[in-house]
C-alpha cells in the first residue's frame, strides 16, 4: 500500500511497511552496492547463504569495503575469462571464495560504486577446473 503525505509544503510518496518487513542495513557512502546480474546468480546467493551463513556475511562486509583487494581469497579471474562485456562496456571480472578452503565461487564485476554478481556457484565451476 502507498500512502501520499504532505511534508513542509510538497508532496511525498511513502510506501507502507508491512509488519515483520525485514529492515535492509544502509550502507555508509564509502561503502559500494551489490545487486544480482541474473536470477541464476540470485538462486545461487541464496543457496550459499542458508549453507555456509556465517561466511556469507563475511563476503557481503569484504565485497561493500573492498571489492577489488587482491588476497588469497579475492582475485581478478586470467585469460578469457577475466574480461566481461555488458552493454558495450568492458569490465575486469573477479572470483570471490567465500571460504578458504571451499568450493563455492563468486563471479563479479564492479560499475563505478557498484558490484554485480555475476554468477554465484555453489561448487567449483568447471570453467576454471
Amino acid at each position: 500500500m502507498v500512502r501520499r503525505r504532505r511534508d513542509r509544503g510538497t508532496s511525498v510518496t511513502v510506501a507502507a511497511a508491512k509488519k515483520g518487513e525485514l529492515v535492509p542495513r544502509p550502507p555508509k557512502k564509502s561503502e559500494y552496492e551489490i545487486r544480482f546480474a541474473t536470477s541464476n546468480a540470485r538462486k545461487g546467493w541464496q543457496d550459499l547463504v542458508a549453507t555456509i551463513r556465517n561466511p556469507m556475511t563475511e563476503a557481503w562486509d569484504f565485497l561493500t569495503r573492498t571489492p577489488q583487494s587482491t588476497t588469497p581469497t579475492n582475485y581478478p579471474l586470467r585469460g578469457e575469462l577475466g574480461t566481461i562485456s555488458r552493454g558495450g562496456t568492458s569490465y575486469e571480472r573477479w572470483q570471490h571464495k567465500p571460504t578458504a578452503k571451499g568450493t563455492a565461487r563468486i563471479w563479479f564485476y564492479v560499475h563505478e560504486r557498484t558490484v554485480v554478481l555475476e554468477q554465484v556457484h555453489t561448487s567449483h565451476p568447471n570453467e576454471t577446473k
